[in-house]
Order: structure tokens, then sequence, then C-alpha cells
């Protein structure tokens, strides 16, 4: 189902109704506030892990989207993305969240609901590769995702390492909040 502005354009950004459920279980698990020295390993863990310049941990609030875990390869050409913010219309996460699968792009512009994204235009980003980041409640907190600028398979090898990726930090996560305070 598409979900068209007043105007009749086609929404980039699909609508979050789990938007308010997630800001909660965010707040109850001190995350998607600040930049988290494990979480930054963890990223660069999948960039190096995929082979990818950029990767992030994002959590997706209401308004915005924060990676907590954010690697850019020393080598990267300059992007500027991901910034640890961005608004929740941008980039491809929120999509990961709202559907609650994985989304492999080799090429964004190669779809048109992509294509005009403004991490395209402002960063150069042209292959995505993300994960649901789904805690123990069955709550999409955000995503664990890898991208490039340029063009690349992923192929069945990345969408499962993204994947098993994204279950291995669900389990560090809920091992932190196991953690006595």
């Amino acid at each position: 189902m598409h979900h068209y502005e007043s105007t009749g354009h086609l929404l980039l950004t699909p609508v979050d109704r789990e938007a308010p459920a997630r800001a909660v279980r965010l707040r109850e698990l001190n995350l998607g506030e600040r930049a988290d020295a494990e979480l930054d390993a963890f990223a660069r863990r999948i960039a190096q892990t995929l082979d990818a310049p950029h990767a992030g941990v994002n959590f997706v609030g209401e308004e915005r989207q924060f990676f907590a875990g954010l690697h850019h390869a020393p080598d990267a050409a300059p992007s500027g993305y991901p910034a640890r913010v961005l608004a929740r219309d941008h980039g491809y996460c929120p999509h990961v969240v709202v559907r609650r699968r994985a989304l492999v792009l080799e090429d964004v512009r190669d779809f048109a609901r992509f294509a005009g994204n403004a991490v395209v235009d402002g960063s150069g980003i042209r292959s995505y590769l993300g994960a649901p980041l789904t805690d123990r409640l069955g709550v999409v907190l955000g995503t664990v995702c890898a991208a490039d600028v340029v063009p690349r398979r992923w192929g069945p090898d990345g969408l499962a390492t993204v994947k098993d990726l994204a279950a291995e930090l669900a389990e560090r996560l809920q091992e932190r909040e196991d953690r006595p305070a």
C-alpha cells in the first residue's frame, strides 16, 4: 500500500505506526540518544565483515534517526553519510524498520522510491544493506546497516551476514538489559 501527501505525491518514507512504542522502548534501554563506543566497534565490525566503507547501528525514533554506532573507513571517500543524526525521512533504515525485514539496494538509483532520497544527493550513497534490530519483546529498535558510494552486489551472502549481525547485536543488547544496575 502506498501513502500519499495531500498534494498527491508518493511519500518516500513509510508511515511508522510503531514509532511511539519504539521511542518508549529506546528510552527504557537508554539507547538512541548518545554515541556508544561498544556500538561504534560493532559498526566497524559490520563494515569489515561486509567490506563496506560505511556502517552503522541506527536507532529510529519518531522524528529522527540516531547512529549510536558509526564507522567510516579511513580511506572512504568523504560522503558525510551517515551523520550521527539524520531526519527520519533521510536514508533507508526507516524502510527496514517499518517493513520489519532486511533491505538490499544494490543501486539505489534503480528504485524511484529510493533514488530521490536526500541521502543520495547529499552524500553520494549508491548501495545499501540493512537488517532490523529487533529486541526480545519484538520491538524493532532500528537497524544494522552498511552502505557504499558505488553500486555493489551484496548477494545472498551479504544478506545472510547482515541478518546474522543484527541477531548477534540483539543478543548483546539483551545481555546489557539483563545486567544488574
